[in-house]
């Protein structure tokens, strides 16, 4: 595994990047920009379109920063992972944290933890959606309130809708994660391919699916609407769901 560190900004607030660096950034945005059409969901498209990111070099956090204003949400720039209990207090107070770096022109299709490409491409555009970022701000305050093992399994729920959801609309099957969304290969496999298993979205059955984030998914989730996440809100039983997983119990059948 490539070890990556974080670059932070000089005495003007700006980060240096290196031409290479910029070269990675020109290449992955100009492939996936192509990639996505017909492909990511029209809340992306439109949150694209909003945030202007350049194609010629890594945009500034402070210029990314300057257009979410609107949302109330801030890109943090953190050094790499952060701690769980960190990262769901940035979310309750709206800040997502950026990893920032960018990967090697040899890692341009893989790497095993996630590049400001990511960050800003996959998830950047969606926090202009109410519904999305209002979801997240939620998810944070109430995993905060479980414990590690909870907060484990909880982070299924993270997993299969902000990083690998899946939409279906009047148009066919839409992206919304980022995940899929800043990644070549796996938009394409998860609207295309006939491997993967993509089920109807259910709170239960994500909980008690684990995943594996060194790989490509082999199981995806459908959600009708993406306003749908923050109605989870009214979700009474998350708690219940939780405490029968975390002690190796099978959920019970809730009708909700």
């Amino acid at each position: 595994m490539t070890s990556y560190q974080a670059k932070w900004p000089n005495k003007d607030g700006l980060i240096e990047w290196t031409p290479t660096e910029n070269q990675t950034w020109q290449k992955l945005i100009t492939r996936q920009l192509k990639t996505i059409e017909n492909r990511a969901c029209d809340a992306f498209i439109k949150g694209l379109e909003r945030l202007k990111l350049p194609h010629d070099r890594v945009p500034q956090l402070t210029d990314i920063n300057e257009k979410l204003k609107v949302t109330k949400w801030q890109m943090i720039a953190v050094e790499g992972t952060v701690q769980v209990n960190e990262f769901y207090t940035m979310l309750k107070n709206r800040q997502f944290p950026v990893a920032n770096f960018i990967r090697i022109p040899k890692e341009l299709d893989y790497l095993q933890q996630p590049d400001i490409f990511h960050e800003y491409f996959g998830h950047g555009p969606l926090l202009f959606d109410p519904g999305y970022g209002d979801f997240i701000q939620w998810y944070g305050q109430m995993a905060l309130k479980f414990s590690a093992l909870q907060q484990r399994i909880l982070s299924r729920l993270f997993w299969f809708t902000i990083e690998f959801g899946l939409l279906q609309t009047a148009k066919g099957l839409r992206i919304f994660g980022g995940g899929i969304l800043s990644s070549h290969q796996e938009t394409l496999f998860a609207l295309e391919s006939m491997t993967p298993k993509r089920y109807s979205f259910d709170v239960q059955h994500i909980l008690q699916t684990d995943y594996d984030y060194q790989c490509i998914q082999n199981e995806y989730f459908i959600i009708d609407k993406i306003e749908n996440l923050y109605a989870l809100q009214e979700y009474n039983h998350l708690e219940k769901l939780l405490e029968h997983i975390s002690t190796g119990n099978q959920a019970p059948f809730i009708n909700c």
